[in-house]
């Protein structure tokens, strides 16, 4: 099975059941999104750069067999795959991608993280939990949810990317943005942003995102552009949410014209969205094959990312990395 379709295939699925030998130094678990609180997640790579990264459930039909040492054989739909696990350094493998906040005043539908019993780390542990990797990574990415209010948390991830400076590593952040935040993390030396659209509309946004604004999103990566340069801008458009083919076209194609990468995230079913279906492979290969064109007419590369969601690849079919 090539790799695309395979990928697409477990991206569909979205869990596999882990059998073999003990597997915990490979299992990695989420403080945020729509995987936080869940038994956690596995990255399998066939071992050529390629990774996908897939939810752990005892009563998925799809397996891994860890034989031991990170080696792994992946049995799906009558085929075996032979690869390895390969170990998360903090969220993904190459990344300190850490959630600052684990909490959240927004109720977005697909997230679960309003219900969970998160809380916020400290500057001092953040600044631990990135010393305890720095031998093992290339970058560093910080997410948040809103603690408080966006003003607060805003100003409370400046504190955070103001103390990993010393660590000279690429910093990536992806938070909800206000006006004048792109520009007060490039002040900060920030590599790259990620500003989540979340929806293919503005229609969808409003009722899943309620409280939040679509038009100060897109004002937000507009202006980062300019200040963060090509290929260091992207947003989230979730897969599943209720959207057309056409209109996911639509949001990409406006993305890529204000040079903006958007990161097709399929939908993992949570929250108030725990019964919708997860996007088929066939739904997720066409929509892969429609953004990898608008992009190469853009111009743009995602293979050039050096944090965050782009950079790791594990959850979305990406076009250049797994095309």
């Amino acid at each position: 099975m090539e790799w695309k379709r395979l990928k697409a295939r477990l991206l569909e699925a979205g869990t596999v059941r882990l059998s073999g030998e003990p597997a915990e130094p490979y299992v990695s678990r989420s403080a945020a999104g729509p995987s936080a609180g869940t038994p956690g997640s596995l990255f399998f790579s066939p071992g050529d750069g390629r990774r996908v990264r897939v939810g752990i459930d005892e009563r998925s039909s799809i397996e891994v067999v860890h034989r031991g040492g990170g080696v792994a054989d992946l049995l799906i739909d009558g085929d075996v795959v032979a690869g390895r696990l390969e170990p998360a350094a903090l969220h993904c493998p190459r990344q300190a991608y850490i959630t600052v906040s684990g909490t959240c005043i927004f109720c977005c539908r697909y997230c679960p993280v309003p219900d969970l019993p998160g809380r916020r780390k400290g500057i001092a542990e953040v600044v631990e939990m990135v010393a305890s990797v720095a031998d093992r990574i290339d970058a560093i990415a910080i997410t948040s949810g809103v603690a408080s209010s966006i003003e607060e948390e805003e100003a409370y991830v400046l504190e955070v990317v103001a103390a990993l400076r010393p660590f000279k590593l690429p910093i990536g952040v992806s938070i909800y943005p206000r006006p004048g935040t792109p520009a007060r993390l490039h002040a900060l030396g920030v590599a790259e942003v990620k500003f989540n659209i979340e929806a293919a509309t503005p229609d969808l946004f409003s009722e899943m995102c309620p409280g939040l604004s679509w038009d100060g999103v897109w004002e937000s990566l507009s202006s980062s552009v300019a200040l963060f340069g090509k290929d260091r801008v992207y947003s989230n458009v979730i897969v599943g949410l209720g959207e057309t083919d056409e209109d996911l076209e639509r949001v990409i194609e406006d993305l890529a014209a204000i040079g903006v990468i958007p990161v097709l995230r399929p939908l993992t079913p949570a929250a108030s969205l725990a019964g919708r279906p997860r996007p088929s492979a066939d739904r997720l290969i066409r929509l892969c094959e429609v953004h990898e064109n608008f992009l190469r007419r853009a111009r743009l590369d995602p293979r050039r990312a050096l944090t965050m969601c782009a950079a790791c690849t594990g959850c979305d079919l990406t076009p250049g990395r797994d095309t």
